[in-house]
């Protein structure tokens, strides 16, 4: 069974998924991230794969990819970095039952090749993709075959502003879950909290196939309860990005993170 599924057949509720920015703080930091994540209670990771001009990374984000870049990262030295990715604790992976997306812009993937990344991605060991900028009509026309033939999930975005009729389309083009923005705005912006909630009681009365993920704004145990209400889950990014770059051991101040989202 994939691990999404696994993951969701075993927990429906307050799932919380991290985001990482590859190659941050530095280059060879990416594993080092990932393990220390799933020792401490993150449920699911989003890898991101830095870019020079991303879609909807707020400033934080914007700033760690910009390091990560500074640092070297590539999606070709990603790869090599992730080799071991499945690998047990002593080896330095992170086992086989957390799942692990990468997310990233369309441009960098096609330069690496859309077919060999969805290969190499699959290779080791990655579960799904989140690619805000890869139309509904490209992914049914040409690109979702080769990601399904891959045996990779495909996580689609919805916000407040998306009609029934397409959240009910991009639920059934999404595998693994439904990624929920808060709003329609760049990562790490305060949310309110009040019209999220009236927005994701919307998408819960819904009834869709897939569980339901709330990004964007979710930034500490307050928030995370309350995007968890009416959700099976919520992503965190930014705040995390912060808490790393502004903390000096990363095992410490990602222990330290995860307590006071968890606890």
């Amino acid at each position: 069974m994939k691990r999404l599924t696994e993951l969701f057949k075993k927990k429906q509720e307050k799932v919380l998924s991290v985001y990482c920015t590859a190659g941050f703080p530095h280059l060879g930091d990416t594993l080092t991230v990932l393990k220390t994540l799933q020792e401490n209670g993150a449920d699911m990771i989003e890898l991101g794969m830095p870019y020079s001009d991303p879609l909807a990374d707020g400033p934080v984000i914007q700033h760690s990819s910009a390091i990560a870049l500074q640092n070297g990262m590539t999606i070709k030295k990603l790869f090599e970095q992730l080799k071991d990715l499945r690998q047990s604790s002593p080896s330095g992976g992170i086992g086989d039952a957390l799942p692990v997306l990468l997310m990233g812009n369309m441009n960098p993937i096609l330069q690496y090749d859309f077919g060999k990344f969805c290969s190499d991605a699959a290779t080791v060991g990655v579960d799904g993709l989140i690619v805000p900028d890869l139309p509904e009509y490209e992914y049914e026309s040409e690109y979702g075959a080769i990601i399904k033939k891959y045996g990779l999930d495909f996580v689609f975005l919805v916000t407040p502003e998306t009609s029934e009729e397409r959240v009910k389309k991009l639920d059934e083009l999404s595998n693994g879950f439904l990624y929920a923005v808060s709003s329609s705005s760049t990562t790490g912006k305060d949310k309110n909290m009040v019209d999220v909630q009236t927005y994701l009681q919307k998408l819960k009365n819904l009834r869709l196939r897939n569980p339901i993920m709330v990004g964007f704004g979710i930034k500490d145990k307050q928030t995370f309860d309350a995007a968890c209400a009416n959700a099976n889950g919520a992503l965190i990014g930014t705040a995390f990005i912060k808490a790393l770059e502004h903390g000096r051991d990363i095992k410490k101040t990602t222990k330290e993170f995860l307590r006071s989202i968890l606890d």
